[in-house]
């Protein structure tokens, strides 16, 4: 169902205790990123997965300085912020609101995670990364009270460094995330299954 500039599926919001946003990757769209919630322990969750102008959330590599990717990046952080207020205000808490994206919209979820820290259901971020030419942690504060996150990324990966996944993973740990990192040799650009298999194992329990 299309609201605005996003898509739900699942259960409706005022029948889920939980829900899920799922944030698709550059080139990508909202109903791509919605079909992978079959794979998923999701059956019981609203699903809501916001639309970005053009399928890309920012124009340039989310290892670019910041500024370079505004207003965009401003722009699409501000809009997960609205969904999940609105998924607030229509009565499911924020700790029980997950967040899921690949590749950009791995990015994506997990700087705006770090930018609105608190208890959420869980994070799962395929192949992402926290954004900027260098980790501005000044952006950081707040206390994930434990929130369970799995981030997974190849090594080597066109457009992610591992060094910059070990550095999400260390700002999280310190925020009191509960982290587990996988990082497999030659998977490629890609969700695989055993990704699926973590994240069903450690957020969506």
């Amino acid at each position: 169902m299309h609201q605005g500039n996003f898509i739900t599926a699942g259960k409706k919001i005022g029948e889920a205790s939980k829900a899920l946003i799922m944030v698709h990757g550059r080139g990508g769209s909202a109903e791509d990123i919605l079909s992978l919630s079959r794979y998923l322990d999701v059956g019981d969750y609203a699903l809501a997965a916001p639309q970005a102008t053009n399928h890309t959330w920012y124009p340039l590599s989310f290892m670019a300085p910041p500024a370079s990717n505004e207003p965009w990046l401003s722009s699409a952080i501000q809009q997960l912020a609205a969904l999940v207020a609105s998924i607030n205000e229509q009565g499911i808490p924020t700790s029980r609101i997950y967040l899921l994206g690949f590749s950009q919209g791995a990015c994506l979820s997990l700087e705006f995670a770090a930018r609105h820290a608190a208890r959420y259901g869980g994070i799962a971020a395929f192949t992402g990364g926290l954004i900027g030419d260098r980790l501005y942690t000044e952006n950081y504060s707040g206390d994930f009270g434990g929130t369970p996150v799995f981030i997974g990324t190849s090594d080597p990966d066109p457009h992610v460094p591992p060094q910059r996944v070990n550095e999400t993973t260390g700002i999280f740990s310190a925020m009191n995330a509960r982290v587990t990192e996988r990082i497999y040799p030659n998977m490629g650009h890609t969700i695989s299954q055993e990704e699926i298999d973590m994240a069903n194992k450690i957020v969506f329990v």
